[in-house]
């Protein structure tokens, strides 16, 4: 192999290296946060029926999450429900607005 091609083989190995790091360090400053996501926006495992991210179904689906920098997840404003009670966020999954 030509010392160019080893030179961008080592430089594409250190490169994805780095990035990896990235991707971890950032997921833990992140948490999940339950019921916020839009129809079709979540991130992965939006419970029973569904598969994995965007397959949520119903706006603010209860057991579908989305990642959110960690300690914002409880600050998260959301509109109120069908019948003006107040829907909050959560840090575990909720029974509330899931698929009929």
């Amino acid at each position: 192999m030509p010392n160019t091609a080893k030179s961008f083989t080592i430089a594409g190995a250190v490169l994805a290296a780095v990035a990896s790091q990235t991707s971890e360090a950032d997921a833990a400053q992140q948490e999940k946060c339950y019921g916020v996501s839009m129809a079709g926006e979540n991130h992965c495992a939006a419970g029973p029926g569904t598969t994995c991210a965007g397959s949520s179904t119903v706006d603010y689906q209860g057991n579908a999450w989305t990642l959110v920098d960690k300690g914002t997840c409880l600050e998260i404003d959301l509109p109120e429900t069908a019948d003006g009670s107040e829907r909050t966020p959560s840090l575990k999954p909720l029974e509330r607005d899931l698929p009929s």
